[in-house]
């Protein structure tokens, strides 16, 4: 598995994508928050970056919301190290550099894409529980 990316190197492809508008396809997946993908959303123009974190990480699933956000809440925090960051993947528009962390759900009957956009002003990486 590749190497995670890091805060330093999500914040470079945050800048890069706010340098120029979203071409049409990324302005539609534009939602402030993560949303599932459902069939009539085009998600064919992106192309993986990297991850986020690693598959030891997966199993970790403390999300981190100090403010009272929630995993749907538009201004949660982008915690690196937490869920659902740990199993997120960054990807990239060639056309716009419009970029989208992505992962999927996986529940006891079904599996669910979600994406959001990255917006450096919500990423950070705060302590793990524990010390780890």
């Amino acid at each position: 598995m590749p190497t995670p990316l890091t805060e330093t190197e999500l914040r470079a492809h945050a800048a890069q994508a706010a340098q120029q508008p979203r071409c049409a396809d990324c302005a539609a997946l534009e939602k402030p928050g993560w949303e599932s993908i459902s069939g009539a959303m085009n998600t064919s123009h992106l192309m993986s970056v990297g991850p986020l974190g690693t598959e030891d990480e997966w199993d970790r699933l403390d999300e981190y919301h100090p403010q009272g956000t929630g995993l749907w809440s538009p201004d949660a925090p982008i915690a690196l190290g937490w869920h659902p960051y740990t199993r997120s993947a960054l990807w990239r528009c060639a056309r716009c550099a419009g970029v989208f962390l992505r992962y999927t759900e996986y529940g006891g009957y079904y599996e669910e894409e979600r994406i959001r956009p990255l917006r450096a002003e919500l990423l950070c990486t705060p302590p793990l529980p524990g010390g780890d």
